[in-house]
């Protein structure tokens, strides 16, 4: 899949990396007739509202609604709005207002599948926050509802929607690093990830990451998205995973650990390690993908690349890339410089163009639906201390 033309600026916000072609037939697109499409915001914490933050500087998007169990919070993604949003403590309510197009769920990730399935049946297209959903029947019935349902389903990896790692696989995949080796991946932070809890009786309902009873712990919120990423170079899954995990720093009553560190095998040989630490934050989020021709190294915002055998020089072109330049920056190698958006506001722009268009997003149900097993897959070892096999009992 070739995009040399992602470096002019015009073409930026307006270009979705969708497929060619649509599964959802002569579907009305969105209920209105000026390509608006309204969002009801499904869990308006952290991630929920600054969505919406997001939302109010993204053309051809509006939050209408949104929906919380707790009313102080979303109170506050109301106010965020830049628009009049209509509130409601049941999400089920929401989904009966027939002004929204689309939802967005960010709620708990337990309540993932639900939510989503519910939204669904409703004729929602549908945002899910990453990690798609927990335990695998989760994930297969999430999968099984939307081979039946008319509407466009995309998982929030917003990586996947970045134009900068969109440019960085098609690099890869011309063979810029050669044959790949392994892959390197950390996202450490120096923090004990709590939020404040206004009363003791709310502790799980906004700490609910640290319990496992709702969440996947840092697996599921931070590692999933280099899983996604890794899955997506090689187009493959892993044969298997062994990881190891602690509650070593934080000893404060979490259940999930406040340190991972995992490595899965591909059928191909390569490895892929994933380390996540919350009691040191050097180097912070890091891909490595590493080849007998040289290294790409990517953050959230940037890329280099570091080739074997080749000292320091600057270079005008890379590759022949339009714009593309690329010129030795530290000990990170060539600096690759590529315009592009925030990979959340990318994410909600390609979605939108998957609803207007009736087409598949890149981070779709598959995509995200093989993340959410590899993060699964994980768990089970960390927590069982054993090694665990790919599932093949989830069809796509």
């Amino acid at each position: 899949m070739k995009r040399r033309n992602f470096i002019k600026k015009a073409g930026i916000a307006g270009a979705g990396i969708l497929s060619s072609s649509s599964l959802f037939g002569a579907i009305s697109k969105v209920n209105n007739s000026n390509s608006i499409v309204n969002i009801g915001i499904i869990g308006s914490g952290s991630r929920g509202t600054g969505l919406t933050s997001v939302i109010n500087n993204t053309d051809g998007i509006n939050v209408i609604a949104a929906s919380d169990v707790l009313p102080f919070r979303l109170q506050k993604c109301i106010q965020k709005a830049n628009t009049k949003v209509k509130g409601y403590q049941d999400y089920r309510a929401l989904l009966d207002n027939k002004d929204i197009d689309a939802v967005i769920v960010a709620t708990l990730f337990n309540s993932h599948a639900k939510i989503a399935i519910d939204a669904l049946d409703a004729g929602k297209h549908v945002y899910c926050e990453k990690t798609l959903t927990k335990g695998y029947d989760g994930i297969q019935q999430l999968i099984n509802k939307t081979k039946v349902s008319n509407t466009v389903f995309q998982t929030g990896h917003q990586y996947h929607s970045s134009r900068l790692y969109t440019h960085v696989v098609d690099l890869i995949h011309q063979g810029k690093v050669g044959n790949i080796i392994a892959f390197d991946c950390q996202w450490n932070r120096h923090g004990n990830w709590r939020r404040k809890v206004p009363k003791p009786n709310l502790e799980k309902a906004i700490n609910w990451r640290m319990y496992r009873e709702f969440s996947g712990g840092l697996t599921a919120e931070l590692c999933s998205h280099q899983i996604d990423f890794v899955n997506w170079v090689l187009n493959e899954t892993p044969e298997q995973v062994i990881g190891v995990g602690g509650v070593d720093y934080w000893k404060d009553g979490r259940e999930t650990y406040d340190n991972v560190h995992l490595t899965y095998s591909y059928a191909s040989g390569i490895k892929a390690k994933f380390s996540c630490l919350t009691g040191n934050a050097k180097d912070g989020y890091q891909i490595k993908v590493i080849g007998d021709k040289g290294t790409i190294i990517i953050d959230t915002k940037h890329a280099w690349f570091y080739p074997e055998g080749k000292k320091n020089k600057i270079m005008g072109e890379v590759d022949g890339v339009s714009g593309a330049t690329a010129q030795w920056d530290n000990d990170k190698g060539y600096n690759i410089n590529l315009e592009h958006l925030d990979p959340s506001k990318q994410a909600l722009v390609d979605f939108r163009e998957a609803i207007i268009n009736n087409t598949v997003p890149l981070s779709n149900i598959t995509s995200g639906a093989k993340t959410a097993v590899c993060v699964q897959m994980a768990l089970d070892a960390m927590y069982n201390n054993k090694i665990v096999k790919w599932n093949n009992n989830i069809t796509y």
